[in-house]
């Protein structure tokens, strides 16, 4: 039996679009354990509770990678990672099941050929790679293998997630971006993503809240988070140097330095139309962990 414990992410950050994500702690922990057969999930709605569930299929996936086999699997979710709300809940399940069956399975892999296999499964990785490395990553592909390096960030940095109560669909949030982008709006990001890192590195708020700016995503998926304008007017009324979306939404993430902020807001949030949940994050800088709950497991 082995237990998998993988954090949150925030991808894009700004203006860092499909390459920039950050781990967050708050975490999904999945436990694995081989039975004599068939398939039980338990912890996840009923729905999920089949082989279609992505954890599940991570999994299978890996073990066929691995040429392994494996007759029954039980799999226990504690899951504290909201679905479909931009903070890497699906790649907290790919990362999940790719670690559980290689540990599980005595596979052998390297921590960064699991991170190949994660994004062969997701597609991209700017939420696999915090998931996999912790803290602060930037992300390319190159002939269709993703690498990933990791960023400083300044432990004075926290992140305020304003979480709400209504979902927004990946394949949406792309649809409705453009096609073509112009030569200006491609070096207005490219030049502040350069400098972002920097900022980020220092803590430098004033910085920080130019260089998040941009023109590729965040003005059309704005369109698809309800109140995203009231809730973005709240947070600058009450300190907010610096706010994005998260990943493809609908969550709104404030970098802060003031514990209190999310008490500011607060008042002004509830009397919003829907329901958002404040919460107040730090920094994961460790990524997956994968733990042995019995003795005769070969990792």
């Amino acid at each position: 039996m082995v237990k998998v414990t993988v954090p949150a992410s925030t991808a894009n950050m700004g203006p860092g679009f499909d390459v920039l994500g950050l781990a967050l702690k708050m975490y999904n922990v999945y436990t694995f354990e081989e039975i004599e057969e068939g398939l039980i999930i338990e912890g996840c709605p009923e729905i999920y509770r089949n082989e279609e569930n992505l954890v599940y299929k991570s999994f299978v996936y890996t073990a066929e990678k691995m040429g392994k086999k494996i007759k029954g699997l039980k799999i226990t979710m504690d899951t504290e990672i909201p679905v479909s709300r931009g903070l890497g809940s699906s790649s907290a399940c790919i990362v999940g099941g790719v670690f559980g069956a290689n540990a599980l399975l005595g596979g052998g892999l390297s921590v960064d050929e699991m991170f190949v296999i994660a994004v062969q499964i997701e597609g991209h990785p700017d939420n696999i790679a915090p998931c996999v490395y912790g803290g602060l990553t930037a992300s390319i592909i190159e002939d269709g293998k993703p690498y990933s390096v990791q960023y400083s960030i300044s432990d004075k940095l926290k992140f305020c997630a304003l979480i709400p109560n209504f979902e927004t669909s990946t394949a949406e949030a792309r649809k409705i971006l453009p096609k073509v982008v112009s030569f200006k709006d491609a070096v207005y990001n490219i030049s502040r993503v350069s400098v972002l890192l920097k900022a980020l590195e220092t803590g430098n708020l004033n910085m920080i809240n130019i260089a998040l700016k941009d023109r590729l995503h965040q003005v059309y998926r704005s369109t698809l988070i309800h109140e995203c304008d009231r809730v973005s007017r709240i947070c600058m009324a009450d300190g907010s140097l610096a706010l994005f979306i998260s990943g493809s939404g609908p969550t709104i993430m404030n970098i802060i330095i003031d514990d209190s902020f999310p008490n500011k807001i607060k008042d002004s949030i509830s009397k919003l139309e829907h329901e958002w949940e404040i919460k107040l994050l730090e920094v994961d800088k460790e990524g997956v962990k994968v733990e042995n709950l019995s003795p005769e497991v070969i990792v």
